[in-house]
């Protein structure tokens, strides 16, 4: 019950009514104890199979912009125009696995940045992300068949 009264007060922040479809979208971004990476797609996929009810492409979108604009999501763009959104708001760096498509968080004590250059005059480093893009290593493949 208190997850519930959690959910409904995020809801309202963020300008929108406490519906059952948007509450149970609340379950799924944030009853979780791990971060989740996903995009729209991916959670449209997940609230058609574990939601009851029907939820509309534009409660997804008008929902998820609602959260980010509040600052209970952040989006991270890649791709193009693929756009990737995290629970976790805080600064912190990720892999992104150009074969499954999928987003994992890096530990910042695992990246270690060396030299960070001059900013602009008038302007300060707000913060620093960094997403390394990772890939099966094809190459020895290449090579065995090439033998």
């Amino acid at each position: 019950m208190q997850q519930f009264k959690y959910h409904t007060e995020r809801l309202r922040a963020s300008g929108l009514r406490p519906t059952k479809q948007r509450l149970a979208l609340c379950k799924i971004l944030f009853n979780r104890k791990e971060t989740f990476h996903f995009t729209i797609e991916k959670l449209k996929q997940i609230a058609a199979r574990d939601i009851k009810r029907k939820i509309s492409l534009a409660t997804l979108y008008n929902t998820v912009y609602a959260f980010k604009k509040r600052g209970y999501l952040k989006e991270i763009s890649l791709k193009g125009n693929q756009a990737f959104f995290d629970t976790n708001t805080k600064n912190h760096h990720h892999f992104y696995d150009e074969d499954t498509a999928e987003l994992v968080d890096i530990k910042d004590e695992n990246v270690v940045i060396g030299k960070i250059p001059k900013t602009p005059s008038g302007k300060k480093i707000s913060g620093i992300e960094i997403t390394f893009r990772i890939a099966r290593d094809n190459h020895s493949q290449k090579k065995q068949i090439n033998q």
